[in-house]
């Protein structure tokens, strides 16, 4: 497995985390698409320019793409991964989590991507907010995915511990794939 794509029912699922943790263990490189789609002060990218910029991933031997931007670019990361992982945690797990990460940031001014930073006007927004939308979202999300993402290699990952255990034998099946390629 050398192509993975992570989506989530709602942010706050670890998509970010996890994805790390397996570009990690399976020794490619991760992308965030949200930090090709958010450019200074928040202005997206087209859809040509988002499109441009993830063929260049896609058509590469490994990648683990955290996010998907299906509504912008349709299936080409789904449809180039080996494997799409999809984090459909329950809500008492992600929304606390979405809650702190979003408090930290603004709290800490911490720069997303291109200059971005949280504000608390917008986490209180009603249409700017990022905890309204996943609430908002979260049902339809989930009936949306379940149905659209069955014709791909899909793993569902709906508790913490089976996230962990996917990264854990992700760990075993990367080693084992190593030990068995010849070294010339």
């Amino acid at each position: 497995m050398r192509r993975v794509c992570l989506i989530a029912s709602a942010s706050g699922n670890g998509k970010t985390t996890t994805g790390r943790a397996l570009a990690a263990r399976l020794g490619v490189p991760f992308h965030e698409l949200d930090a090709l789609h958010h450019g200074p002060d928040w202005a997206p990218a087209t859809a040509d320019e988002l499109r441009a910029k993830v063929e260049l991933i896609v058509a590469s031997p490994g990648w683990v793409v955290d996010g998907s931007y299906r509504g912008k670019i349709g299936d080409i990361v789904p449809e180039a991964a080996e494997l799409v992982v999809w984090l459909d945690l329950p809500v008492h797990v992600w929304l606390p989590r979405l809650l702190k990460r979003t408090a930290r940031r603004i709290v800490r001014r911490e720069v997303l991507w291109n200059g971005n930073r949280e504000r608390l006007r917008d986490v209180l927004h009603p249409t700017n907010s990022v905890v309204l939308y996943a609430l908002r979202n979260y049902r339809r999300t989930r009936r949306t995915l379940r149905r659209e993402l069955a014709r791909f290699p899909l793993a569902r990952l709906r508790t913490q511990e089976e996230v962990d255990r996917f990264l854990t034998d992700a760990s075993a099946r990367a080693s084992a794939a190593r030990r068995s390629t010849p070294q010339l």
